[in-house]
């Protein structure tokens, strides 16, 4: 009789249909690359789908505002570049604030020809420089504050290597794991590559942030997002990166292996993502004392009011946990 009521438990099972998981808009700040590596790893290896959730990867672009998508409510999570976006948030009073620094160092540099003259951040006061619009609001003001630079030297950045490649006096952004290697690959020769973390600029970056309201109604929900992505940049770090790969060429044809392999060895190699608070707290850990760091050091700069209560644009109730620390030993 055991048996039967066990069997007859099972098709009544068996005839409910099965729980769908959370669907998550998650808007990255660029195309896909190895900087993005560890979520379409978390997608690819079926680690969101472990946690209940169906995530979409929507990537940005030049022409693409996440955050304002964020705040319309047409994104669940999104990318914020670093810490002087999420302060951002706090000056202008918004609901939304960071839940994980992937990023422990930011990635940007300032790229240059060798033998120009322009071999480091003093060197560069005065020049032309090209930025984009997103970089003009985030470590350009502490650029300008640390080494007297003004808007001035602005020019616009089109994220096209031929006009630097054609003026051997160009300077301008990139990152760590990008244009230095698409550099090489197009002219052969080693560019001037100056990070801006080397620089003393220590704001966390590759942030995940989400709306006040979600962290509110649905904490377990946004848990699930962090731990997963978490565990998706230890298995891209550590193990085979080849499925978040895939996944990243079929969202960006523009990206080759040879590419995806510099981006990903470039963040190890400088150690971006496991360094800092991550040593101890594991992949996307931050502190109150570094945030409160960050701000005092851009307030001091004027870069903004005293008593900006930094603790608006970020929650550690996500992070430091320790997840997927195991997957690299």
């Amino acid at each position: 009789m055991h048996r039967i009521a066990a069997l007859l438990a099972l098709v009544a099972l068996a005839g409910q249909p099965a729980q769908a998981n959370d669907g998550v808009a998650f808007g990255l700040d660029w195309k896909a690359e190895a900087e993005y590596g560890g979520f379409y790893q978390a997608a690819a290896t079926g680690l969101y789908a472990r946690h209940g959730l169906d995530v979409t990867i929507r990537q940005g672009g030049p022409m693409v505002n996440q955050t304002q998508l964020l705040l319309a409510g047409r994104l669940d999570f999104t990318i914020c570049s670093n810490g002087f976006l999420a302060l951002n948030l706090v000056k202008e009073k918004l609901p939304f604030r960071v839940v994980a620094a992937i990023f422990q160092k930011d990635e940007s540099v300032l790229i240059a020809h060798p033998g120009a003259g322009n071999d480091s951040f003093a060197a560069l006061k005065g020049k032309p420089i090209m930025v984009g619009s997103d970089t003009r609001v985030g470590w350009w003001n502490f650029l300008k504050a640390k080494f007297g630079y003004s808007d001035s030297q602005i020019r616009p950045y089109t994220f096209n290597l031929a006009p630097f490649l054609a003026d051997r006096t160009a300077i301008q952004q990139g990152l760590l794991g990008s244009e230095p290697f698409s550099i090489r690959q197009a002219a052969g020769f080693e560019p001037v590559v100056l990070l801006v973390a080397d620089a003393g600029f220590t704001g966390y970056a590759n942030l995940i942030a989400t709306a006040d309201k979600t962290i509110q109604e649905r904490p377990e929900f946004v848990q699930r997002f962090v731990d997963a992505s978490i565990e998706g940049w230890y298995s891209y770090l550590y193990g085979d990166p080849e499925p978040g790969n895939a996944l990243i060429k079929r969202d960006n044809p523009e990206m080759t292996d040879a590419l995806l392999a510099y981006g990903r060895d470039s963040i190890k190699a400088h150690g971006l993502i496991n360094s800092g608070d991550a040593a101890t707290g594991g992949i996307g850990a931050m502190t109150a004392a570094r945030w409160q760091a960050f701000y005092q050091a851009a307030q001091a700069e004027g870069l903004y009011p005293p008593g900006l209560d930094v603790a608006d644009g970020y929650t550690l109730a996500f992070v430091n946990k320790r997840v997927g620390v195991d997957v690299r030993r």
